[in-house]
């Protein structure tokens, strides 16, 4: 069974967050507000952080599960993860980044892994230069070939667009497809933006202050939003203006 299964609760002093969901082999989009709970159930998912309750598992096999006390911890979930920050060490190159993510074994073997990746994200000329040295898109490249080269069983992405500019973002969410295409993993990527959502994602799940207020895909969710609070987490109008605006801006 490829996907991934989640059924978790978890409180906190301010927020509870209870959502009951699952995914095949697809790019799946949680799409929320800031605070709606997006970040914290990808760590719960990573071993990151525990639930309260639930059970959690990937591909048929159980990572968490609180009624028989399973917790496989994070270094052992076959778990790519992209943060926000994209969390590069300053201190090594990109090589040494990337390195850094591969499985320990034949060094022969993990340099050959590596510079499959430096190619796959065409980030060869890249391969001695540090985080500081390179653009937000090459970062955001390298932290993605750190994330994979160990083949993993899902790749978690937090808000990998929010740092970059809008041409570069484009370039980002096909480049997320093709990975899609190319590893075969289920994806799960957090976003707050609508267009992240509507390029790129093959489902949606609309989080809202702690809960799942809808799934499906974009357009079904535009088309018969579940409920008022769904409606206007997908309204597009404040983007429809944006675009208008700019394309005066170009002509004035």
């Amino acid at each position: 069974m490829t996907g991934l299964e989640v059924s978790i609760e978890k409180r906190t002093d301010t927020f509870h967050l209870c959502v009951d969901w699952k995914i095949g082999n697809e790019l799946v989009v949680i799409l929320g507000e800031s605070g709606a709970g997006k970040s914290m159930t990808l760590k719960m998912i990573a071993g990151l952080m525990r639930p309260d309750k639930g059970v959690i598992r990937i591909n048929g096999k159980t990572v968490y599960d609180s009624g028989d006390g399973t917790f496989i911890p994070a270094r052992m979930r076959r778990i790519g993860y992209v943060f926000q920050s994209m969390a590069l060490f300053p201190h090594m190159t990109a090589y040494e980044n990337i390195k850094y993510g591969a499985p320990r074994g034949n060094a022969h073997r993990t340099r050959d892994a590596v510079m499959g990746m430096l190619k796959l994200f065409q980030i060869e000329a890249l391969a001695d230069k540090y985080p500081s040295e390179t653009s937000g898109g090459q970062r955001q490249r390298v932290a993605l070939a750190r994330a994979l080269i160990g083949w993993p069983e899902l790749l978690l992405l937090d808000e990998p667009f929010s740092a970059l500019d809008t041409p570069l973002k484009g370039q980002m969410r096909e480049l997320i497809k093709n990975i899609k295409q190319e590893f075969s993993v289920p994806v799960i990527l957090v976003t707050h933006d609508l267009i992240d959502a509507s390029a790129t994602a093959d489902r949606v799940i609309v989080y809202s202050a702690g809960s799942v207020a809808g799934v499906g895909s974009f357009n079904e969710l535009m088309k018969n939003p579940a409920s008022p609070e769904v409606k206007r987490l997908l309204d597009i109008t404040p983007y429809i203006s944006i675009i208008e605006n700019a394309g005066k801006n170009l002509t004035a």
